[in-house]
């Protein structure tokens, strides 16, 4: 996700259209209005690809069937990785099912948004969201944002301060990492780590003893048993673990927590453009960013709300966050199966 000026410009031309498109009624509306508007409601299948949790899905079906009784929503729900590998399959035969995508894997958008895949949608609940979270051609818009933070036991020594500490002799042997060949959030953090401390910093972190353990789930669990004494994990995974007592405290770290936006966007090939779009207000509107708040323990896109369990709203988590920029967005896209090997070489010796 960039900033570049053609799509600022884009962006702001896409709100005044909006704008001009709204009306005033100076008059109640006739019954045969009424009765067109009801003929018009989006209605139909609509198949939604997604890495959300199972749990936070279940929030979201009261809010589908109140806003939206005529849409008959089918998820398929699974890690990011497993998501986009299904899609290739699917777009190799020419046969994608997914109308709407809503994974956390803002490379994939990118290179998907490159080959022509989006169908171009700005929802007017998207006006709010900063421009950074933002597609400005309006192929798709931050919908949740994930953000990978530092954990460690609590009551042990002083606690990392920054990714690049775990580099150092303090916490030798002792840090555990997710794994970017099967983890996207993973993927991502490993992206940005090595366009900040270079192509060397996984070979620091392999000589001092930092170790693989998988996903986040993985992570977490080796810092709770006491295996390591800290890591690097999800802040919506260390929100939820921390309310059920877990053992463990976080850290923002000094050089910039890696946020990790998740997007949705529409296909071309849907078959119900007007449903999906309806859904993607959904997801954007109020009540939709409330549920990936008080479930998913996410930040919001939408400025107007707090964070996750206490925490500060969208502004700091900007200001705590390492910036999204073209370089990084390009160092993903196109040394991104680089960056997975010089990983894997570093921990496989």
């Amino acid at each position: 996700m960039s900033l570049s000026p053609p799509l600022l410009r884009a962006g702001l031309a896409v709100a005044v259209l909006l704008l001009a498109s709204c009306r005033i009624e100076t008059a109640a509306p006739s019954d045969a209005s009424v009765s067109a508007a009801r003929d018009s409601e989006p209605s139909g299948e609509v198949w939604v690809y997604t890495s959300m949790y199972r749990h936070v899905i279940d929030a979201f079906e009261p809010l589908l069937k109140e806003k939206l009784p005529k849409v008959h929503v089918q998820w398929y729900q699974a890690g990011s990785e497993k998501v986009a590998s299904r899609l290739e399959a699917e777009r190799a035969a020419g046969a994608v099912r997914a109308d709407v995508l809503a994974v956390s894997d803002p490379f994939l958008y990118e290179r998907l948004t490159r080959e022509g895949a989006f169908l171009r949608y700005a929802s007017p609940n998207g006006l709010r969201v900063p421009r950074s979270l933002l597609e400005l051609d309006a192929h798709y818009t931050a919908a949740r944002l994930a953000t990978m933070v530092l954990v460690h036991r609590k009551g042990a020594s002083a606690p990392p301060t920054s990714f690049a500490d775990l580099a150092s002799e303090r916490w030798k042997g002792r840090a555990a990492l997710g794994d970017p060949l099967t983890s996207g959030t993973a993927f991502t953090w490993a992206v940005f780590v090595q366009g900040k401390y270079g192509d060397g910093f996984f070979e620091q972190l392999r000589e001092r003893g930092a170790f693989v353990a998988g996903g986040n789930a993985a992570v977490l669990q080796k810092v709770e048993s006491g295996e390591a004494d800290c890591g690097v994990l999800l802040l919506e995974n260390a929100l939820a673990a921390q309310a059920r007592g877990s053992p463990i405290a976080f850290v923002w770290p000094e050089d910039g927590a890696v946020l990790i936006p998740g997007p949705v966007a529409i296909f071309k090939t849907t078959p119900n453009p007007v449903a999906a779009k309806a859904l993607v207000d959904l997801l954007l509107s109020p009540e939709g960013q409330r549920i990936i708040v008080e479930k998913g323990d996410m930040h919001a896109v939408d400025p107007r709300l707090e964070g996750p369990r206490g925490e500060p709203g969208l502004e700091t988590l900007l200001s705590r966050s390492q910036p999204w920029t073209p370089e990084l967005v390009e160092r993903g896209l196109t040394r991104g199966g680089a960056t997975k090997e010089l990983f894997s070489r570093a921990f496989s010796r």
